[in-house]
């Protein structure tokens, strides 16, 4: 019989919650696994000491090599500490009103997805209340897949269904654009169930920069990662934020300058898009605002 693997769902302290075979059951490291610098979080597909399948508490004692990791810096130090793994999807959630869309914000979001190499979903909420009309031109240079729904009246959701089974998803967003609503029209209690595990693990200090993974009626899990928008921005080198924008992708190393910043220099290829309308100045102007940011903070061995 083939050992089960398990999805490690959440750390407290020293002890793991892991979903086996449909089961959630709570673990421990054990022998190499223990050693570890990189230990498991929420995400990783790991394996148990066969002996210990028969008692109350399992023993991991491997971690299977990940697709995908998000990280962030360790706020009194530096270094990382790992945050979510094997993570398929960043679901950004904005409304089309009420709140009214933040490009800028929006923007945010996508570029610490493409930093961390993982695929972004744009989901507009509440187009029951008003188009979508400005954030899809600012976003249609981009190619992102695009979703437009409304959680009242079940616009969308079939099709969001669908993209989330199966999958590991983080669900992110400013507050107010409905994300829990869409969760829990897509399984009721969904959104109470995230909000009450997570303020549950981040009571403990070993845990205030967790993730939670809660597992999906139909198939798959979402990932509420606290403080998504500044996981993996400091990461990001000056030099290379220009990758994060995929309208720009196609003429980056066309500049006149091979280390051009597509500020202030003569010929730049990007600012050419920029000023022939190709792609939105909204977004070359977050371009700008986060090029600054990153040119303030600190270098990892300062």
């Amino acid at each position: 019989m083939t050992p089960p693997v398990g999805v490690v769902l959440a750390r407290e302290g020293g002890t793991y919650r892991v979903m086996v075979d449909g089961v959630e059951r709570l673990a421990i490291l054990r022998g190499k696994a223990k050693r570890e610098a990189d230990r498991a979080v929420a995400g990783d597909r790991v394996h148990f000491d066969p002996a210990t399948l028969t008692e109350d508490v399992l023993g991991i004692e491997k971690v299977e090599p990940r697709t995908s990791l998000l990280e962030r810096r360790i706020p009194d130090g530096r270094g990382t500490r790992p945050v979510a793994a094997n993570v398929d999807q960043v679901v950004v959630v904005i409304a089309a009103a009420d709140p009214p869309p933040i490009p800028q914000l929006l923007d945010r979001l996508l570029v610490v997805a493409e930093a961390n190499d993982i695929p972004p979903l744009v989901v507009i909420n509440k187009v029951d209340l008003a188009p979508a009309t400005d954030i899809l031109a600012h976003l249609a240079a981009t190619g992102y897949d695009v979703l437009l729904t409304a959680a009242k009246r079940g616009e969308g959701l079939e099709a969001l269904r669908n993209i989330l089974s199966g999958k590991e998803s983080v669900f992110t967003g400013p507050s107010g654009a409905g994300k829990s609503s869409l969760m829990n029209a897509l399984e009721p209690g969904l959104g109470l169930r995230i909000g009450e595990v997570s303020a549950k693990l981040r009571r403990g200090t070993h845990t205030t920069v967790s993730a939670v993974m809660i597992p999906l009626a139909i198939g798959g899990y979402v990932v509420d990662t606290p403080g998504f928008s500044e996981v993996g921005m400091w990461a990001i080198e000056r030099a290379h934020l220009d990758e994060c924008f995929p309208e720009f992708r196609a003429v980056i190393g066309h500049c006149k300058f091979d280390d051009c910043t597509h500020r202030t220099e003569p010929a730049c290829a990007v600012r050419g898009l920029v000023d022939a309308a190709t792609v939105p100045r909204t977004r070359y102007d977050t371009y700008l605002t986060l090029f600054a940011e990153l040119a303030e903070l600190p270098e990892e061995w300062q």
